[in-house]
């Protein structure tokens, strides 16, 4: 199997699904002729035609009303939001619209459609740029929030989203595109060549939604981590010297409830990772989870590391990010409790 990035299998992806299916196109800022400002549709158009893969307006809200349109007539619309942060314009759409036709129409409707979109920081994007709005999703009945780690997720993932009669959102952080960045910012970048996650294969194949993966067997505590704080809580286990088990959630909705139960009945602890702000994040939702589920299993209070109540800072980028040494604390933490 060839080694890929994360581009290149999200590229696959989407190439797969409009080989294999004539409803199914891409559009977006950018993403027809000039392949994306990631790269991810990059000869997309060149194979498929002007009809199937072709740049949108800059336009949020027109392109996800565009898709709605098009997906309850029978297409299967892959769209791009070229960043996360200018998603809010389609907000309204995604909640008003596309969550809700399959209940309004009493199931005689869906809207199968993907959004996909980079997101979170460790770019230097600073505070239009590195936006973590996952929470403002998993909120709404009707949608459901995605969110894969590594190049063999992110294919299967998207491969499973696009034939999802639900609307997806398909989150991407856009820090570990080219590799699984660990959070130390001083230090070498790793590419994902070579790297076991990024054997993808050619073919389609599908990762069911709503399935975690234990990143890292344990039993001294559960981590709850997804996208790139997954490589950050795997080094913070290491720094800490933790036998940490790392569970990535993969997708957010629908959750895998059973496995972040089962593990944590095990260790008996638990640290909740996650880069947006820590108010109303969905690391809360996580922490009342736990708690309601297992609650005569804990031993210390759930410890939640987060990105601070602030704008992302651009200068101060690093004091933001959650990195390994304040995941490793957090473990500490919770150790000691």
């Amino acid at each position: 199997m060839p080694s890929l990035n994360m581009i290149q299998a999200l590229n696959s992806a989407i190439d797969t699904a409009m080989s294999a299916d004539p409803n199914v196109l891409s559009f977006g800022q950018d993403t027809g002729y000039f392949g994306g400002v990631f790269r991810v549709t990059d000869g997309l158009q060149g194979k498929h035609g002007l009809t199937r893969s072709f740049d949108a307006p800059i336009a949020e809200a027109g392109i996800v009303a565009t898709a709605i349109g098009m997906a309850v007539y029978g297409l299967r619309p892959c769209v791009e939001i070229q960043f996360a942060d200018y998603i809010y314009p389609g907000y309204d759409q995604l909640v008003s619209e596309a969550a809700k036709i399959r209940y309004r129409s009493g199931g005689e409707f869906t809207t199968p459609i993907t959004v996909r979109t980079p997101y979170g920081g460790g770019i230097y994007g600073g505070q239009t740029h590195s936006q973590s709005p996952e929470s403002l999703f998993t909120h709404i009945a009707g949608l459901k929030t995605v969110v894969p780690s590594n190049p063999y997720d992110a294919k299967g993932m998207l491969l499973a989203a696009i034939a999802d009669d639900d609307p997806v959102l398909f989150f991407e952080p856009k820090r570990i595109y080219n590799g699984p960045f660990d959070g130390w910012h001083d230090r070498p970048v790793r590419p994902w060549a070579g790297h076991e996650l990024a054997e993808v294969p050619e073919g389609p194949y599908t990762v069911p939604l709503g399935q975690a993966r234990t990143m890292r067997q344990g039993a001294d505590l559960t981590v709850l981590a997804y996208g790139t704080m997954v490589w950050v809580s795997l080094a913070a286990a290491e720094e800490a010297g933790v036998d940490a088990e790392v569970i990535d959630l993969r997708s957010l909705v629908p959750l895998d409830i059973d496995a972040i139960v089962a593990s944590v009945k095990k260790t008996g602890r638990c640290v909740v990772v996650h880069e947006a702000p820590r108010t109303s994040g969905y690391g809360a939702e996580l922490s009342a989870l736990v708690q309601e589920r297992c609650f005569h299993h804990l031993e210390a209070p759930i410890q939640r590391v987060t990105g601070w109540d602030t704008p992302y800072p651009h200068a101060q980028e690093w004091d933001y990010f959650p990195g390994p040494k304040r995941v490793a604390e957090a473990m500490r933490r919770a150790m000691e409790g």
